[in-house]
């Protein structure tokens, strides 16, 4: 029992745990509506969104590599989502599945660009960025789109007793993703193309097929997230997600991955989402400008990336 006690506090997720922990007692401290049960749930939901694509952030960024266009991936499949049920008259189902398709294909495409054309994730995803958000508007003509039918909102307004059904998925998708990437060979393969990209390729792993699946599977929980986002909202906005990407790559890095590759955890992107979450609704409930919780969640960042950097010239 003790040696299990050992092994759990030597783990970087027990040290993310203990700074989530210490945010909540200053929060619970210094605001009165923080740890009552309504603003918890509240709290819960709005990670939930930004957790699921961190879980996908953290597999991609572990091979070295970084996707940008996350957030307008989550606006166009929303903005496809709900022309197909409102405007074409297609079933809540195949709507989303065509959604969660259109996320697919921006992985895909993410996944070629950087593989065989050879761009860099940086310069690859930051295009289609601009690709996906450009998408959302000309589809939508800037404006939002509803309404929505019931068997559509409730996967992201229905309640599974005190838990909102969104981080049912969540922790759902969370457990799938932590079992993929622990205890299978392709997810030790993606941990092996992180650490040595040209070592992996020379012991016979695909590395280009590794990619391509990884940021699939990052553009497939994009939209996914903007599947439970839109359901929750009731609405589809073509700026919907907008700025996700600094919320998830911030959420990954803050929980242990480390952006040289090679290194992180499904349970550290969660912590990482958490300690976002908590934040921000922390400082709303502190009274903080919009304006002034951005250079905060920047300081956060650059703190939690120089923290990573040091650590691994002191393993060098």
């Amino acid at each position: 029992m003790v040696e299990l006690w050992k092994r759990l506090f030597k783990a970087k997720e027990a040290g993310i745990f203990l700074i989530l922990v210490a945010i909540v007692i200053f929060l619970g401290i210094t605001t009165e509506e923080f740890l009552t049960v309504e603003n918890i749930f509240t709290v819960i939901l709005n990670v939930s969104f930004i957790a699921i694509m961190s879980f996908g952030m953290t597999m991609v960024i572990i091979t070295a590599g970084i996707d940008l266009s996350v957030g307008s991936v989550l606006g166009v499949a929303s903005v496809v989502m709900g022309l197909l049920m409102n405007e074409r008259g297609l079933s809540p189902f195949w709507s989303v599945v065509l959604g969660l398709l259109v996320g697919v294909g921006f992985g895909l495409a993410n996944g070629f660009l950087i593989t065989k054309a050879k761009l860099a994730p940086f310069i690859s995803t930051l295009g289609m960025l601009s690709v996906g958000r450009g998408l959302a508007y000309v589809l939508s003509g800037g404006w939002p789109i509803s309404p929505f039918p019931e068997s559509f909102t409730i996967h992201g307004q229905g309640m599974v007793g005190p838990v909102p059904v969104p981080v049912i998925y969540m922790a759902v998708i969370g457990v799938i993703s932590h079992i993929f990437l622990k205890y299978t060979v392709t997810g030790r393969r993606i941990y092996a193309i992180g650490g040595n990209e040209e070592a992996s390729r020379l012991v016979g792993i695909k590395t280009d097929r590794i990619l391509i699946m990884v940021y699939t599977i990052n553009g497939f929980l994009a939209a996914f997230a903007g599947f439970l986002l839109t359901a929750w909202l009731g609405v589809a906005q073509p700026n919907a997600g907008q700025g996700y990407e600094l919320d998830v790559i911030a959420a990954t890095v803050i929980g242990g991955t480390s952006l040289s590759g090679g290194e992180g955890t499904i349970l550290g992107a969660f912590l990482g989402a958490v300690i976002m979450g908590v934040l921000r609704n922390g400082m709303i409930l502190l009274g903080v400008s919009s304006f002034w919780q951005q250079v905060v969640i920047g300081i956060v960042i650059i703190i939690a990336i120089a923290i990573d950097q040091i650590r691994r010239a002191k393993e060098r």
